[in-house]
């Protein structure tokens, strides 16, 4: 913005600063009139500028440039010179500016004492290297468990990873919401990672997840004593022409083998024996998954329990 200052009106003293210190002698808390009347040197009102320009005083100061110099001098030097004002246009509003982003924990009164609001829960299981699968074996259950298997290895490569098992694999209700590739996909990174992974059954592990729990490290593979563990063969419902059944039918068979095989593998059982088991559903309870061989030990709470033979501390076995 820049405003030109015509020296006629400079030359006739409209704009010369009096000796209060403002423009016009303006002070601050004064109710008066906020600028003077123009002082024209000239004796008739014909010949003086301001009125022959037809331009007030006033109106000529509501631009505001004079805000800068209240207080100030005015020589003749300014006398058809240009001001340069700073624009007061707002910016677009197409156009962002930067700025930073602060994140504050407000501690709130709880009481008498002074405390911060919970964290989130899901970031503090994390922090502590526990990945937790509380839901069915779906295709975004899957990707996030396997950001946080590779993640944690490349984090440390030693230290442990925890994976606290609540899920009813695949299925959910006598419905289908997976396949067990989803599950195939978890075990096979479970095995990649270097870090090693102990396993503990906190609700339910049926089907799909029960093999996750067997999957862990040898030695750290625990359950709560009111988990229940089951395991099952693959289901599937097949629709169209015989063709297409038939191809479904052979893919079926061979993620069953491939079940098998694994359980097999971390269990100690024989192909026989699990295929034999896994016709229906079986059921075990946490001392006899044990038995069976899906996991290693029982967790107990040491003060509610009178068996002391399988009692283990959480703390002892690293579970927590």
């Amino acid at each position: 913005m820049e405003v030109t200052v015509p020296s006629r009106i400079l030359s006739c003293g409209a704009l010369r600063p009096s000796s209060g210190g403002g423009v016009g002698g303006r002070r601050r808390g004064s109710r008066s009139s906020a600028y003077p009347a123009p002082a024209c040197s000239s004796s008739s009102s014909s010949s003086c500028p301001l009125s022959t320009a037809g331009v007030s005083v006033r109106a000529s100061l509501t631009t505001g440039f004079m805000g800068s110099l209240a207080g100030g001098s005015l020589s003749s030097d300014l006398c058809g010179q240009k001001l340069r004002v700073p624009s007061l246009r707002l910016p677009l509003s197409g156009s962002k500016g930067k700025r930073g982003v602060v994140t504050m924990v407000i501690p709130f009164l709880r009481g008498n004492a002074w405390e911060q609001p919970p964290p989130d829960l899901a970031s503090y299981l994390y922090k502590n290297r526990i990945v937790y699968l509380g839901m069915s074996l779906v295709p975004s259950v899957t990707e996030l468990m396997l950001a946080e298997f590779l993640y944690l290895q490349y984090e440390d490569e030693e230290k442990p990873i925890y994976l606290y098992v609540n899920s009813t694999g695949t299925t959910k209700g006598g419905e289908k919401l997976g396949y067990e590739t989803e599950a195939f996909a978890i075990y096979d990174v479970m095995r990649y990672v270097k870090p090693p992974i102990f396993t503990l059954c906190v609700g339910n592990a049926w089907g799909e997840a029960a093999l996750l729990l067997a999957a862990g490290a040898r030695g750290n593979r625990a359950a709560l004593p009111s988990s229940t563990i089951m395991i099952k063969q693959p289901i599937a419902r097949f629709q169209g022409q015989a063709t297409d059944i038939e191809l479904a039918r052979k893919e079926v068979r061979n993620v069953k083998a491939e079940l098998v095989k694994l359980y097999a593998r971390h269990t100690g059982q024989t192909t026989e024996q699990i295929e034999t088991d896994i016709r229906r559903p079986k059921y075990f309870s946490p001392s006899e998954a044990v038995e069976y061989g899906i996991i290693d030990k029982v967790l107990y709470n040491e003060r509610g329990t009178d068996d002391k033979s399988v009692v283990s501390d959480l703390k002892r076995a690293q579970l927590i």
